[in-house]
């Protein structure tokens, strides 16, 4: 999934974006960037680090790397932007909270991303999500045709650049689920998510999301 991320970069065709994805305007790091960090195009070790460093810490599951592929280039196609060096990480992040929510099907909070990513605000991330659904018009659906397509794409692009190719194809079971919660965020599940206080700390509020009752 990062080298396609990778390949949107390296080859698009123009720095089309957003002020919403824009870094230099929304920061994820306290660090200080050099002045011509955002001139440079990452490199691929850069984008996979970003990417592990979320996964791993929320424990999240391979089928969510694909998924988030699916919505970042729905995104592109939607709001007609480009992938650059200044919304990459956060383009890809939005992309990131979408998939693992559409596919926990327990409450997934906000500030769980603000704990990794140390100068991100809790109401930053919760307006780039807002801004995310816009602009995919709430369509967050994943059929497994589409889940299979991006599958087989993603091991001939792994296969032509010589690289391990860890995610599995969808069990009858996993197809259904993907479906079945995907469908259920698009019709409303993710659109009238209800703002609740955590009980685990009454100073941030999040989109907590219904179980669905799969069949």
């Amino acid at each position: 999934m990062t080298l396609a991320v990778y390949y949107h970069i390296k080859y698009r065709d123009a720095n089309t974006s957003l002020d919403i994805f824009d870094e230099r305007l929304h920061p994820l790091t306290e660090e200080t960037l050099p002045e011509d960090y955002f001139q440079h195009d990452p490199e691929h070790e850069c984008i996979y680090r970003f990417v592990a460093i979320i996964f791993n810490a929320l424990c999240i599951p391979t089928e969510c790397a694909i998924m988030t592929l699916v919505y970042l280039e729905r995104l592109m196609s939607y709001a007609k932007i480009d992938l650059c060096p200044t919304n990459w990480k956060r383009i890809v992040l939005g992309a990131i909270v979408l998939a693992f929510k559409v596919w926990h099907d327990k409450a997934v909070w906000n500030i769980y991303f603000c704990q990794i990513l140390k100068n991100l605000a809790l109401q930053d991330i919760n307006q780039l999500e807002r801004h995310y659904l816009c602009l995919l018009e709430f369509n967050v659906n994943v059929s497994a045709s589409i889940y299979a397509k991006y599958y087989f794409d993603l091991r001939s692009l792994a296969d032509h650049s010589n690289m391990y190719f860890v995610p599995a194809p969808l069990t009858k079971e996993r197809a259904q689920k993907l479906e079945a919660m995907s469908r259920y965020c698009e019709d409303g599940g993710l659109h009238r998510g209800e703002i609740r206080k955590a009980s685990s700390d009454d100073s941030f509020t999040g989109i907590q999301l219904s179980k669905a009752i799969l069949s």
